[in-house]
């Protein structure tokens, strides 16, 4: 497999040697949202890259028509630090300043709420994996997510932790004191009450937190047969598993926001093994489509980390938007948001659409597959990988 600059050198030769278009003459800002530091700075750093990858690719392919005219995209990121404060200067940067009109990646509900109360007002269209669902529905015209969440992840999820542990009847949950964590804690109650287990507990930590004995003492309090690590990212959850395991827990573990098993195991150890997880996959595996292994290798190399859907989900709403653009002939976001849930568009997955109006009244919602993983020895191994049926029924009538 070649690395990343050696296919896109080929890409800008090909493109000089065939296009007969005149090259790009104006730049398109593209924004991001998202945490650079802390516990989940990766997710915002690998975001970025992403998101300046599918850049690169598509100006060298001869960047975005519209009307006769060509544009070249240019990634602008900054750090939201996962607060709705930080989120809030970020915001004002990205559109006061730096007069972006498209945001193709933000994290973290509390700021990205601050992030779409100027957005929305501004005429700017953006593409987020907030986990709540507040920041969707007709309210919200201008913004799409563009990876998954809770209403996709965690009943699938749950049903299969639960067809490999039968016996498993009583859960305790655990959630950053946020906006995600209590709008997941939620969806989190009523999935598991549905599937017959009963929440013995809800606990919450701050963010930033370090020290977790008492979180993990108050979580086995109750001995429940199963600990569900809601939105911890994984440097938390790996601190919280490696308490749980002083302690001697030996219950089921699920981390549904699980993005890979490199810090979970580098800071769990042993106790991270078994951990089961519902927003990571292998994009290294002959599952993965090409463009993603090559993604993969990239991160690997600038991050010492695999790709993860986090990640990857800036990459997707770059193309999304390009499409969705080209299709409306306009760089106006009003127009390019009503277009964008009719268009069938490619992404690092392969083809997919924009829906679930049956859950946001609005379809806002990208439609990729929930991967369900596992923490076996020190690493993540994919169990199985669920296409929305949803995206099948579109994909079949496109045909």
């Amino acid at each position: 497999m070649k690395n990343l600059k050696q296919v896109y050198a080929i890409l800008a030769l090909a493109a000089l040697a065939t296009s007969t278009n005149v090259q790009a003459q104006e730049i398109i800002k593209l924004g991001i949202s998202a945490p650079m530091s802390g516990a989940a700075a990766v997710w915002g750093l690998g975001m970025e890259w992403t998101a300046k990858q599918a850049a690169e690719k598509i100006n060298l392919e001869g960047g975005v028509t519209v009307g006769g005219k060509k544009y070249n995209f240019a990634v602008v990121a900054y750090d939201n630090k996962y607060t709705a404060a930080e989120g809030t200067k970020v915001a004002q940067n990205l559109i006061n300043r730096d007069k972006v009109k498209f945001i193709v990646g933000g994290i973290g509900t509390a700021p990205i709420s601050a992030l779409q109360s100027l957005s929305e007002r501004s005429g700017v269209m953006i593409f987020i994996s907030a986990w709540g669902k507040s920041v969707k529905g007709p309210q919200f015209p201008l913004t799409f997510t563009q990876s998954n969440t809770p209403f996709e992840i965690l009943d699938p999820l749950y049903k299969y932790v639960l067809a490999q542990n039968p016996k498993a009847k009583t859960v305790a949950i655990l959630n950053a004191n946020d906006a995600s964590g209590k709008e997941v804690e939620l969806v989190a109650q009523k999935a598991w009450a549905a599937l017959g287990v009963k929440v013995l507990s809800s606990n919450w930590y701050e963010r930033g937190t370090t020290q977790f004995q008492p979180v993990a003492a108050k979580l086995t309090e109750q001995k429940p047969d199963i600990i569900d690590l809601g939105v911890a990212p994984p440097a938390d959850a790996g601190i919280v598993l490696k308490e749980l395991g002083v302690l001697g827990w030996k219950g089921v573990k699920v981390l549904p926001v699980g993005t890979s098993a490199t810090q979970l195991a580098q800071i769990g150890g042993a106790a991270a093994n078994g951990t089961y997880m519902g927003y990571a996959g292998d994009y290294s595996s002959s599952l993965a489509t090409p463009v993603q292994q090559i993604l993969n290798q990239g991160m690997l190399a600038q991050f010492k980390e695999p790709l993860n859907p986090l990640q990857v989900s800036s990459y997707d709403s770059v193309y999304a938007l390009k499409a969705a653009m080209e299709a409306s002939n306009s760089i106006d976001p009003k127009k390019i948001a009503a277009v964008l849930p009719t268009l069938v568009f490619e992404t690092s997955y392969g083809k997919t659409v924009f829906g679930s109006k049956a859950i946001y009244d609005s379809p806002q919602q990208m439609q990729v597959p929930v991967m369900i993983t596992q923490v076996q020895d020190g690493k993540m191994v994919e169990l199985t990988r669920i296409i929305p049926e949803e995206l099948k029924a579109r994909l079949a009538a496109a045909k």
